[in-house]
């Protein structure tokens, strides 16, 4: 009986998936877009959570985001007709970088900046 448990010990570790490593971006966010061109709202804020690395925001279906371990970010987000992507680096507890897309049929840039909660 015991050697069955501990068969059936060491295959639920074989088989059950590895826990991810911890991003060290994880965390609540707070980010500000900025319009430097085109028609669009002047700024923009929200905040955002960054677990093992996926950027999220909980009433944002249409967002994606990801942060690689150098800090690197990619994300982009689509809100009836608005769209807009954006890259940039996070950085101990802030970020910046740049962003571009449209609004209707308003095409506009900028830049963004983040702060950890």
């Amino acid at each position: 009986m015991r050697t069955h448990l501990l068969w059936t010990i060491a295959a639920l570790c074989l088989v059950a998936p590895a826990a991810q490593a911890r991003s060290a971006y994880d965390g609540s966010w707070d980010l500000v877009f900025v319009t430097q061109g085109g028609a669009c709202d002047p700024s923009y804020n929200f905040t955002v959570n960054i677990s093992d690395g996926i950027v999220t925001h909980p009433n944002l279906v249409k967002f994606r985001g990801y942060v690689a371990r150098s800090g690197s970010v990619r994300a982009s987000v689509e809100v009836h007709d608005k769209f807009a992507s954006g890259t940039g680096r996070l950085s101990g507890n802030s970020g910046r970088g740049r962003w571009s897309g449209y609004s209707g049929s308003s095409r506009c840039s900028g830049y963004w900046t983040a702060q950890r909660n």
